[in-house]
């Protein structure tokens, strides 16, 4: 259900500008239902859990910066993998996460934030034609490729997800 960008809330308004400022249309899908977890987004756009790219940020332990990894839906993050590339990290909490980025906890984009924040991408999400990113609302997603995440975020790809023993 595609929404204009006047019926939408402002958060969800700034992130439209951002994408078209970008270069991406700015469509954005209001899901009827929460898409705080990647699960109630991908049930709500009939896509696999892997294909929600997920925000999740840490706190840099050596200089509170914000660490935010965009990860597949179907993957966990290795804190240890994430600090290898940025350094010891630390949990974030719900203000220091709106704080940092903009936006509330379940509605993280990985686009739009105040300030430049440390970012990784998950190398998982390159093996979709087409991913699903929150939108700054807790029902509020857009499509676009991994190749587009990685343009418009500046973020380098990593193997970031845990392995899970057999």
């Amino acid at each position: 259900m595609e929404s204009t960008s006047l019926d939408l809330p402002e958060s969800v308004q700034r992130v439209v500008a951002c994408l078209r400022q970008a270069g991406h249309s700015g469509e954005v899908v209001m899901l009827p239902e929460t898409g705080k977890t990647s699960a109630e987004a991908a049930a709500g756009l009939g896509c696999s859990v892997a294909e929600i790219a997920k925000s999740v940020v840490f706190r840099r332990l050596s200089d509170d910066a914000a660490v935010m990894v965009v990860a597949s839906g179907a993957n966990r993050v290795d804190e240890h993998k994430v600090a290898a590339h940025t350094g010891p990290l630390g949990k974030a909490n719900a203000a220091f996460v709106r704080e940092k980025t903009g936006y509330a906890i379940g509605g993280v984009c990985p686009v739009g934030h105040p300030s430049r924040l440390i970012m990784l991408i998950d190398q998982d999400l390159c093996r979709y034609p087409r991913v699903w990113a929150a939108a700054g609302h807790p029902h509020a997603v857009f499509p676009l490729t991994p190749q587009q995440l990685q343009q418009m975020t500046g973020a380098p790809l990593a193997d970031i997800a845990q392995q899970i023993a057999e």
